[in-house]
């Protein structure tokens, strides 16, 4: 490996307390140095993706106190590598880097991050612009086909179904042969997931939605919902769904408090839990991650490929934010670190 120049200092983005965008500012920090295990990442692209948005406002699972560098996941080349063989091993490398744990968020030119699952090697085939989008989303439509399989589903309802994410869980499904029951809130998200080969895809915003749901749920027997909203749309699941169903929370796009019927948790045995992607891959050991990374390394360029909308540099994060939360169907935002 040729040896790169490393500089001094770097453009990092810091959110400076947690009420959103415009605490954000742009700041010139020292490039870090890795300790053992570790390496130095100088990353390429980062996409924008609702958990971001949800850390802006402190309503993730990470609130560490600020001032913090964001961003959930990231790419780029492994440029410089701390005691250890595993870090080592990964000099040169080009990788996916999550944005949590040792060195924080990846919104930033460089980044240390720790080999023991701080950084993925990513497959020779794929660009950094899709390896930079390869670990939150196709892992968790991964997980969630993965439990719809072992828990017998041949239907499951998704809500926010025309986002990134809604869109590889469909086209995986159908690749598994599980039928998706779609829910969206505008009429351009139906005929989206329906131009992409979807075949039910409901409008929550339509009169008759309850009604046109309960039917869907039981004539396809669907007993699983993968719920992004939260709020009163948990509650039309759980009523909609035949006995025995169940409801995984594993976002609050709603930004309010789950709602439940007592009587449907009571008496027809319906449940809710929740799905956060960080736990449930501990869960599930380091021999199932690494086939489930592999695997959906090959499918990136397939049932889990993303498209990008536009690309922004890191100077211009703000606009990106808000350009993304204005329109978070249609395409990926990434962010260009250099």
């Amino acid at each position: 490996m040729q040896k790169i120049r490393i500089p001094e200092t770097m453009t990092v983005a810091v959110l400076n307390d947690y009420s959103g965008v415009d605490a954000i500012s742009i700041e010139q920090r020292p490039v870090p140095t890795p300790g053992r295990n570790e390496v130095l990442v100088k990353v390429a692209f980062a996409p924008i993706n609702p958990s971001d948005l949800a850390t802006l406002e402190g309503n993730y699972g990470f609130n560490d106190p600020t001032p913090i560098v964001p961003g959930g996941e990231g790419s780029g080349e492994v440029i410089a590598a701390g005691p250890g063989v595993m870090a080592r091993y990964f000099l040169g490398k080009r990788v996916a880097c999550t944005g949590w744990g040792t060195g924080g968020g990846v919104w930033s030119e460089y980044v240390v991050k720790s080999v023991k699952g701080g950084v993925l090697s990513l497959n020779k085939s794929l660009s950094l612009e899709q390896g930079a989008m390869s670990f939150i989303n196709p892992l968790t439509a991964s997980a969630f086909i993965d439990i719809s399989k072992k828990g017998g589903h041949k239907a499951i309802v998704l809500t926010a179904a025309a986002s990134s994410l809604g869109q590889k869980v469909n086209r995986l499904g159908r690749n598994e042969g599980i039928q998706i029951v779609n829910v969206v809130r505008r009429d351009a998200q139906v005929e989206l997931l329906k131009a992409q080969g979807a075949d039910i895809v409901l409008n929550s915003s339509n009169e008759g939605f309850q009604q046109q749901l309960y039917d869907v749920c039981n004539q396809t027997n669907a007993h699983l919902a993968f719920d992004a909203v939260a709020g009163p749309l948990t509650n039309q699941l759980l009523q909609a769904m035949p006995q025995n169903s169940k409801v995984t929370v594993f976002s609050a796009l709603s930004r309010q408090a789950i709602q439940a019927s007592p009587g449907v948790l009571i008496f027809e045995n319906k449940s809710i839990d929740s799905f956060w992607l960080g736990p449930w891959i501990s869960e599930q050991g380091i021999f199932k991650t690494m086939q489930l990374w592999k695997r959906a390394q090959k499918q990136i360029a397939t049932h889990l490929k993303s498209d990008i909308r536009k690309i922004y540099p890191l100077q211009d994060v703000k606009e990106a934010i808000r350009d993304y939360k204005n329109q978070m169907t249609g395409g990926k935002i990434l962010l260009r670190m250099s």
